[in-house]
């Protein structure tokens, strides 16, 4: 079978069991705790908790999805069988439903029924408990009594192996069951039973709170790439339909070139086109640094390995065939491209003067290394790479990387001193500024998006509803509830409305009340948030019972929509089910 067909495989089973199917989310979440999305659970993560009602918004408290998913911390590994950095994983979820009989027979039925794979191949895991979370029993008996795994094919494991921790510095988790083709894991179901107030590495090294879940939960992951390969019997997830058209798209015209570098090609240039298709753009933070050090290295690769061929034309276009019809962020190639090649064409400019300078160091050390990085756009590898014989025999990743973090740390530091200690996190979203005309940029956005909530509702109806929102000195990133993709013509007039309201200066003013007062006012407010008892109520307009404008808020704001200048939306585009995602910037 072929990736498509398991991918329609795996869905209409879980929708014969009930599940609600529901869209992949972006790959950045709109979760402050993570960086980018790592794994299907991620959009659901606060219908475990109960913040989130999973009837009211899928009318089932079960889904399926098949989610694009990114983990940093395999790019090192990418270049053997099996390390990815962009993968897929197919996986259902339930949210005080079905608990672990159904999550076993239901995944044993799929695997051996709908796939085909004999039973004699096939062995699983448990927990084994620990001085904290007591053994798995249930888990065993269904197994062996229920699904008739006979005995010396269930594994009793640790924390380390079969507790899934939480993701970010908190969230739901539990003890595990997982499933081996081949002595191949390719899938994980989770029991979420507990809520962790730590991350996964604080629980294994014995610290963070383990409380009940009220409602326990499922939270299953199978990836992908890797089933098609146990499946197919093939030695290397490359070898699958999801890598090996653009491996092969890239060997065609770079040919010659040794396995490891023909895998990290095809990963890194894959998962670059699928960052930029959920609006990441090359920076020096956060997801911007991601793909901004993917597409470096992919070409610091290319001038190692002498390759003259420009590979992301190419990538761009096959990544679109292979994918567009499934992702449709993947269908502006033009967009993606251009992306690219700005990043090509800054790092070309860099890379001669900062080769030059490469070649004056006799010892090249971690700080070094990263002041060239910082000042040339070197990246690590090619440091490494093309350094004076003998000068960087010393330099490694995590030397590297220390330096790095340091001087984050410094500038953060900086920042919180500058701005008197304030985080610029705010009810409305997070808000990320480290200088005086970073500040004042992210305020005008941060008026703008209250303005571009209340244009959406005037355009689309009060059925829009936020659902998060993140602001950089580069642009505005708005969640909303809202059904469907928005007409050309909608979003134009959203626009609109904004400029007009900033043409026409209105005054930007703020009241404090109550909770209940503020409600009472009319005033929009974030349902995930949770808040004092006593708020701001931000608003545009003469006074507050005539405002056009009102919303529960922390400002900063400008003091009058005069200063937003001219707004201008980039983007729109699916993040989840009934979630949509404007970006938007000001000039």
């Amino acid at each position: 079978m072929n990736s498509r067909e398991i991918r329609q495989k795996f869905l209409e089973f879980m929708k014969e069991k009930g599940h609600a199917v529901v869209p992949s989310s972006s790959l950045v979440p709109d979760d402050p705790s993570v960086l980018l999305t790592t794994a299907g659970m991620q959009q659901f993560k606060r219908y475990y908790t109960g913040e989130l009602d999973a009837e009211r918004d899928f009318s089932a408290r079960r889904t399926a999805s098949i989610q694009k998913c990114f983990r940093t911390s395999d790019i090192e590994e990418v270049g053997d069988e099996t390390h990815l950095t962009f993968f897929e994983m197919l996986g259902n979820f339930s949210f005080g439903d079905y608990f672990k009989e159904e999550s076993i027979v239901w995944a044993y039925e799929f695997v051996t029924e709908r796939l085909g794979v004999s039973p004699d191949r096939v062995r699983v895991s448990i927990f084994r408990g620990d001085e904290r979370v007591p053994r798995d029993t249930e888990s065993y008996r269904i197994w062996h009594e229920v699904v008739k795994v006979p005995k010396e094919r269930i594994d009793e494991r640790g924390m380390e192996d079969n507790f899934w921790g939480p993701t970010g510095n908190g969230g739901p988790c539990g003890p595990t069951s997982e499933i081996y083709v081949d002595g191949v894991e390719i899938w994980n179901l989770v029991f979420n039973e507990f809520y962790c107030n730590a991350s996964r590495e604080e629980l294994l090294a014995g610290g963070g709170a383990l409380e009940r879940l009220k409602l326990p939960g499922v939270d299953t992951g199978m990836g992908f790439e890797r089933l098609l390969a146990v499946l197919g019997g093939q030695g290397s997830v490359f070898e699958t339909d999801l890598l090996l058209p653009l491996a092969s798209e890239i060997a065609s015209v770079a040919p010659g070139l040794e396995p490891r570098t023909l895998r990290v090609l095809t990963d890194h240039l894959r998962a670059s086109v699928f960052l930029i298709g959920d609006g990441v753009v090359p920076s020096n933070k956060e997801a911007g640094y991601i793909l901004r050090r993917l597409v470096r290295r992919t070409l610091a690769y290319q001038i190692k390995h002498d390759i003259h061929a420009d590979l992301f034309p190419y990538a761009a276009k096959k990544v679109r065939e292979m994918f567009g019809g499934i992702y449709e962020e993947l269908a502006d190639e033009e967009r993606i491209l251009a992306v690219l090649e700005a990043e090509k064409e800054k790092f070309e400019k860099a890379i001669a003067k900062g080769l030059g300078e490469l070649q004056r160091h006799a010892v090249i050390g971690a700080k070094e290394a990263f002041l060239l990085y910082e000042t040339y756009g070197l990246p690590f590898e090619l440091i490494k790479e093309l350094a004076p014989k003998g000068a960087a025999k010393d330099l490694t990743r995590e030397g590297f990387e220390r330096e790095l973090e340091r001087h984050k740390e410094i500038s953060r530091a900086g920042a919180e001193k500058k701005f008197g200690g304030h985080g610029l996190v705010l009810s409305t979203g997070e808000l990320k500024a480290a200088n005086e005309e970073e500040l004042t940029k992210v305020t005008r956005l941060h008026t703008a998006t209250h303005l571009l909530q209340q244009a959406l509702r005037d355009v689309l109806g009060p059925e829009v509803e936020q659902r998060g929102s993140d602001i950089t000195a580069e642009r505005t990133r708005f969640d909303f509830a809202f059904p469907r993709k928005l007409t050309p013509e909608e979003l134009k007039s959203a626009e609109e409305i904004v400029n007009e309201k900033a043409t026409a200066d209105l005054p930007v003013q703020f009241v404090e009340l109550t909770k209940t007062e503020a409600m009472e006012t009319g005033a929009l407010y974030f349902f995930k948030e949770k808040y004092p008892e006593r708020v701001k109520v931000y608003f545009v307009g003469e006074t507050l019972a005539t405002a056009w404008s009102k919303e529960f808020c922390g400002g900063p704001h400008v003091s009058r929509t005069g200063a937003i200048g001219t707004f201008k939306i980039l983007k729109e585009e699916a993040v989840g089910a009934g979630v949509r995602r404007i970006r938007a910037t000001v000039e």
